[in-house]
C-alpha cells in the first residue's frame, strides 16, 4: 500500500506569496522559531562565554522612545550592553532571554568581519572584479568590483521586491531552505551563478546615486572569501561564535549542500546579538583578544560607503553595514536593528516582528535607529 505524504505546511507558499511561517498570521511565531522551521540549520557553541553582569542604567528605561517601542505589539526584545555590563533588557510576554530570534540581514555584518580580515591579510583586493576571483559567476557580478558589492553599489538582475510575485529573492529563499521549491531546488552557488544583468543594462554600474540593496551580494562576497581564504565557510562561523563569546546556541541557516547563508541565516538571543555586535564595538577583537575582524577595515567602513535611500538617507551603506560615521549597524527584514558604537563601547539591539502584508515597513526603522543610536552614544 503506497504511503501518503503532504507538503511541509510551514514552508508551503500561500496566495499571499509567502510560506506559512512568514504569513502575517504566523510570522511572529515564525521569527521566534525559524531556527527550527528552516530546512537546513547548523549550530555552534562558544568555548568561552562573554560574561554579562546586570547593571541597569535607569536613564535608558526612562526614555520615552524606549517605553513606547517596547510596548508596541510588534516588539520581541531589546538589550543594551557595554563591555561586561548589561545596561538594559526587556522582553515581550511571549519571548524571553533564552529564546533565539531570526535576525535576518543583520547577519550581513559578518561579511564585514571576514572580508576585513582577508583584506588586512592581503588575500583580497577590493578593486578586483569578482569574475577574476570567481570565474563561474554570472554577468550580474562578473565585472563588479568587490568594493562596490560590499557597498550595495551594483545594479543587476537580482530583485528584492517582496510584493513582486516573480522576484528573484523568493528563489533565494528556496536555496536557504525557507520555502518549498516549485521545481528543482537550487544550491546557493547555482543561484548566484545565474544572476544576470538588469533588463536593458549593458553593465553593473549603479547610476541611481543611492545604494541598491541586494542580499545576493553578501553570498557572492562569501564565495570570494571561500576562494581566497583557504578554509571552509563553516569554520568562519565557528570562529564567529568563539570570537563573540555567545552564551546560547548560534544558529546559522544553510543551503542543502551546507553553504552558510551569510545574507540572512543567523538566529540569536537578544543578549547574544549584543555579544555579536560587541565585536564591532571592540574593533574586531574577539573575547580572547585575538583579531577576528579588522580595525583598519572598520575605519574604512566608518569613512566610506554609498548614501542609502530615504528614509535612511542620512546613513551610508558601507562594507555590509549601515553607518553614520560614528557607529555601525544593520537592519533585518521583519523589524530588527543592531547598533554598535566603537567610541563608547555600547551595543544595542531591538527585535520585533512586523505583521503587515509583506513584513516590511521602511518607516518602522528610523525611530528604532534613532533610539538605539542615542542610547549607544550615551545620550
Amino acid at each position: 500500500m503506497p504511503l501518503t505524504v503532504h507538503p511541509n505546511p510551514d514552508l508551503t507558499v500561500g496566495p499571499d506569496l509567502h510560506p506559512r511561517w512568514n504569513s502575517p498570521a504566523h510570522r511572529r511565531q515564525g521569527f521566534h522559531h525559524l531556527h527550527r522551521i528552516a530546512r537546513y540549520t547548523q549550530t555552534f557553541r562558544a568555548a568561552s562565554v562573554l560574561d554579562l553582569r546586570p547593571d541597569a542604567d535607569p536613564a535608558i528605561a526612562a526614555r520615552e522612545d524606549v517605553q513606547r517601542l517596547t510596548t508596541s505589539p510588534w516588539f520581541s526584545a531589546m538589550a543594551v550592553t557595554e563591555g561586561n555590563r548589561l545596561l538594559f533588557e526587556a522582553y515581550a510576554p511571549d519571548f524571553g532571554p533564552d529564546q533565539p530570534h531570526a535576525i535576518m540581514s543583520i547577519t550581513k555584518m559578518t561579511a564585514n568581519l571576514i572580508v576585513g580580515r582577508l583584506w588586512e591579510d592581503g588575500l583580497l583586493d577590493l578593486d578586483q572584479p569578482m569574475g577574476e576571483i570567481l570565474p563561474w559567476i554570472g554577468p550580474g557580478y562578473q565585472a563588479a568590483r568587490i568594493q562596490d558589492i560590499l557597498d550595495m553599489n551594483v545594479q543587476n538582475g537580482f530583485n528584492e521586491d517582496y510584493t513582486d510575485p516573480h522576484t528573484t529573492v523568493f528563489q533565494h529563499e528556496v536555496a536557504m531552505g525557507m520555502r518549498l521549491p516549485e521545481g528543482r531546488e537550487p544550491l546557493m552557488v547555482e543561484l548566484l551563478a545565474g544572476i544576470g544583468l538588469a533588463p536593458g543594462a549593458s553593465d553593473t554600474v549603479n547610476r541611481s546615486g543611492a545604494s541598491l540593496y541586494k542580499s545576493a551580494n553578501t553570498d557572492v562576497l562569501m564565495q570570494a572569501a571561500l576562494a581566497r581564504g583557504g578554509r571552509p565557510l563553516r569554520a568562519w562561523v565557528a570562529d564567529l561564535a568563539d570570537a563573540a563569546g555567545v552564551e546560547g546556541v548560534l544558529h546559522m541557516g544553510s543551503d542543502r549542500a551546507g553553504t552558510p547563508i551569510f545574507s540572512a541565516g543567523l538566529c540569536l538571543t537578544a543578549r547574544d546579538l549584543c555579544r555579536y555586535g560587541a565585536l564591532f564595538a571592540r574593533r574586531g577583537q574577539g573575547v580572547n583578544g585575538a583579531a577576528f575582524g579588522s580595525a583598519a577595515f572598520l575605519d574604512r567602513t566608518l569613512k566610506g560607503g554609498v548614501p542609502m535611500p530615504a528614509p535612511r538617507d542620512r546613513l551610508h551603506y558601507s562594507n555590509q553595514t549601515n553607518t553614520d560615521g560614528t557607529w555601525v549597524g544593520h537592519g533585518g527584514y521583519g523589524g530588527q536593528y543592531l547598533v554598535a558604537n566603537p567610541e563608547t563601547g555600547r551595543v544595542a539591539c531591538f527585535l520585533s516582528v512586523l505583521q503587515d502584508a509583506h513584513g516590511f515597513d521602511p518607516d518602522w526603522y528610523p525611530p528604532v535607529i534613532a533610539m538605539l543610536t542615542g542610547i549607544c552614544a550615551g545620550r
